[in-house]
């Protein structure tokens, strides 16, 4: 070939390199798909439940694989075909620095990531901007917000109040935005705002924690999704296997997320949120059973006589249960499977580099095999013969062991810092909390 690079070629490459990286994009999953039934057919339900928006809870789902058996390009897919049904879709990849026991950076990373169908830039601007307050989704919004029985904190009404009557003022009604997506609002600039409207006492603006507040933020910003004429959230949390290097305390935080995010929002059943989390199909022999979490995490928040443990014991079991029993697991590919899929990766080799690629062994065709790794064999042998077409690659394959020890300094169990109980946005209220309402 010579020239300048085909924008079908281009699109081959792009998925050829994620694919090769194990990285998986738009054009790898595009051109690939997805052959996880049971995955595929549990998210059509889970979307049909979050757009019907009758009351049932829509909680989420939970997959489990190896590693290599395809995690990360089934996220990919049911990313895509959650944009092309007209949601709004995040993902969030778990680890050290955004850790699932703590709302505040999950909600950080899952705002900041926000994709919506059709449109670039800053999710939360374009949401806003989507905004028109004479529709009935916004009026639903509006109606929601301020009920007594709505399970917010009140600056969201008094936000949404002020956002509505500051269009004259464009540096507030960005503040407003920033508070939804995470940002402080301190209280005295509301107060100030509000007594200036004439609705200062319509609103009790009071002291929260923040992982409170995050958690209500999911909440709201999920219904100002659908105000601006989404049909929901769809937040995918990727590797949650990683909270096994937590520490004791802060894994059972992270199991009573998981049981928010899978179980659903108690309080708040009709949000139009769903969640599909991912781990590792052996973190529970490894944690649950290996560190005996299933046991000592009860005892330990027991015995310290609260409320507040006994509930978070309660979450963290019924999260652990989750693990247990509610895992789909990714079935290994057979050799229809198999088939197919070397097909298309070898059309999509030959259209990135204009030539036709030969037939080529690969791997041995066994059930310890995992996807991607009859993928980079196929890919690395035809780049290869492309090369040198007279050269006979060996390849070999080592098992890579995921590590899921803790870390070398985690936070103390008996002595959480302030990772694990973040303030408020005005400075009050200390402490921790379940993740559930």
């Amino acid at each position: 070939m010579s020239g300048e690079t085909s924008p079908p070629a281009l699109a081959a490459r792009r998925a050829l390199e994620a694919l090769r990286a194990g990285v998986p994009n738009r054009d790898a999953v595009a051109a690939l798909g997805s052959l996880q039934t049971a995955v595929e057919d549990r998210f059509g339900e889970l979307l049909e439940t979050l757009a019907r928006r009758d009351g049932t809870p829509t909680g989420g789902m939970l997959i489990s694989g190896g590693f290599g058996a395809g995690k990360s390009h089934v996220l990919e897919y049911l990313a895509h075909r959650a944009l092309e049904a007209g949601f709004v879709v995040s993902k969030v990849v778990i680890s050290k620095e955004t850790a699932l026991h703590d709302p505040v950076k999950v909600f950080a990373a899952a705002i900041a990531d926000a994709q919506l169908p059709g449109r670039r830039g800053s999710a939360i601007d374009e949401i806003a901007t989507g905004l028109l307050t004479d529709s009935a989704e916004y009026a639903a919004l509006y109606r929601w917000v301020h009920s007594d029985d709505a399970p917010l904190d009140s600056r969201f009404a008094a936000s949404l109040f002020l956002y509505e009557h500051a269009r004259g003022d464009a540096e507030f009604a960005d503040r407003i935005v920033r508070f939804w997506a995470g940002d402080p609002l301190p209280v005295a600039d509301l107060r100030r705002r509000l007594k200036e409207s004439g609705s200062a006492s319509v609103y009790r603006l009071a002291a929260i924690r923040e992982r409170d507040l995050a958690v209500q933020r999911f909440r709201f910003v999920s219904r100002l999704i659908t105000a601006a004429g989404y049909r929901g959230w769809v937040v995918l949390l990727d590797e949650v296997e990683l909270i096994g290097r937590y520490s004791l305390l802060q894994r059972a935080k992270s199991y009573a997320e998981v049981a928010r995010w899978v179980r659903g929002d108690r309080d708040d059943p009709d949000a139009p949120l769903a969640a599909v989390l991912t781990t590792v199909d052996d973190f529970e022999a490894q944690v649950l059973v290996g560190k005996n979490d299933v046991e000592l995490i009860s005892k330990r928040l027991r015995m310290k006589q609260t409320t507040e443990s006994e509930l978070l014991a309660g979450a963290a079991e019924t999260g652990m249960r989750v693990i247990e029993r509610d895992q789909i697991r990714l079935q290994p590919p057979d050799r229809d499977e198999l088939d197919r899929t070397y097909t298309k990766l070898r059309q999509i080799h030959g259209a990135a580099f204009g030539w036709d690629p030969p037939d080529v062994e690969g791997l041995e065709r066994l059930p310890s095999n995992r996807m991607r790794q009859y993928v980079r064999a196929w890919i690395n042998e035809w780049d290869l013969r492309r090369l040198d077409p007279s050269y006979t690659p060996e390849l070999a394959v080592n098992e890579l062991i995921i590590d899921l020890t803790d870390d070398d300094n985690p936070t103390s169990d008996d002595n959480p810092t302030s990772d694990d109980y973040p303030t408020s946005d005005d400075g009050t209220g200390l402490g921790g909390g379940t993740g559930l309402a």
